[in-house]
């Protein structure tokens, strides 16, 4: 797997950490949990869309680019991130915002609202779920293209095959990471929502034939859906790199943590961030990372991940969101606090 061969801006000096959970993996009672904390990435705030922007702006300023245009929900890490690689490059950068819960945008909100304002977003509007959002984005390019201007977009979630080379990178990281400290891991859990995270890690897990299964945690689509959307990518990012494509058999979905929707609390998304909070001092996000161990949590104290296994989560950060969002939401923790 040979990603030197694909042009790159570098926003994280090094690699991020990859850190055991001792106080998490005791009060679970259950495997030896690690983290790799790309909410530690460079860029405002940080997140995993930061990998796919490396290579994607490293596009559009081959391509003479003077404004990134892309498009995200309420509170997108993804809006934030690609504007601050704009900003960082010297580039403007116009969001459209898909309203997928009917009233969930403010634009005098908190969290990831401020930051655009606060980083100079050159253009924002807001469509309601269901827009076609190719044809969204257009019509801000051909905006651009008027004023003299060159457009670069960004799908939503930076989720195409040259996005989702980030995370064959971070699979590169993370095998290196492992060999390093000497720690061999049975099961990789990993948010997945616009799928190029998952697919870009498991395209490059099965480049370097490690052999180490992905368990994606959904956050939006329902199981059969969301498996056949990470499939298509990571076969498409496979053939981008050149390597052998992921079977479909090694694509797994679970969708029993997404509650009534996108970006909804559930009670066990709020019982995880309090956790990982209150035991390790990690922040995870309400919409991503903690519903993702939510599933991780489930699925210890169902016994479908046995005491004995290595298991690494992928945290993929969001925490600024986190004051825009209700964490009240009664969740009696089945845990207590362990001391050391």
């Amino acid at each position: 797997m040979n990603l030197a061969r694909f042009p790159r801006r570098r926003y994280t000096p090094g690699f991020t950490p990859l850190e055991p959970l001792p106080r998490l993996s005791a009060a679970l009672g259950g495997p030896d949990i690690w983290i790799k904390r790309d909410d530690l990435l460079g860029l405002a705030a940080g997140g995993n869309k930061t990998r796919k922007l490396e290579f994607l702006v490293a596009d559009a300023l081959a391509r003479g680019a003077d404004t990134l245009i892309t498009v995200g929900a309420p509170q997108s890490n993804h809006c934030r991130l690609t504007l601050a690689a704009a900003a960082k490059e010297g580039l403007k950068c116009r969001l459209i915002i898909e309203e997928r819960v009917p009233g969930s945008y403010a634009a005098d909100a908190l969290g990831n609202n401020l930051l655009f304002d606060l980083m100079g977003v050159a253009a924002l509007r807001v469509v309601p779920l269901g827009a076609d959002l190719a044809a969204e984005m257009e019509k801000d390019a051909a905006e651009v293209r008027a004023a003299g201007g060159t457009p670069y977009v960004i799908v939503g979630g930076g989720s195409n095959p040259l996005g989702a080379l980030g995370y064959a990178a971070c699979a590169a990281e993370i095998m290196a990471q492992s060999f390093d400290q000497g720690v061999a891991f049975d099961r990789i859990i990993v948010a997945s929502g616009s799928a190029g995270t998952h697919s870009g890690l498991l395209a490059g897990l099965v480049a370097l034939n490690a052999g180490i299964p992905v368990t994606g945690i959904n956050v939006r689509r329902p199981r059969a859906e969301q498996e056949g959307n990470v499939h298509r990518l990571a076969v498409a990012t496979a053939e981008l790199l050149g390597t052998p494509a992921p079977a479909a058999s090694d694509v797994v979905c679970l969708a029993d943590w997404v509650g009534p929707g996108y970006s909804l609390p559930t009670p066990e998304m709020v019982e995880a961030v309090r956790m990982l909070a209150a035991v390790e001092g990690i922040l995870l996000d309400p919409v991503y990372s903690g519903k993702a161990m939510a599933g991780l949590i489930a699925l210890v104290r169902d016994g479908a991940i046995k005491a004995g296994e290595k298991l690494l989560f992928l945290h993929t950060g969001g925490s600024p969101s986190l004051s825009h969002c209700d964490l009240s939401v009664s969740a009696t923790p089945s845990y207590s606090p362990v001391s050391s």
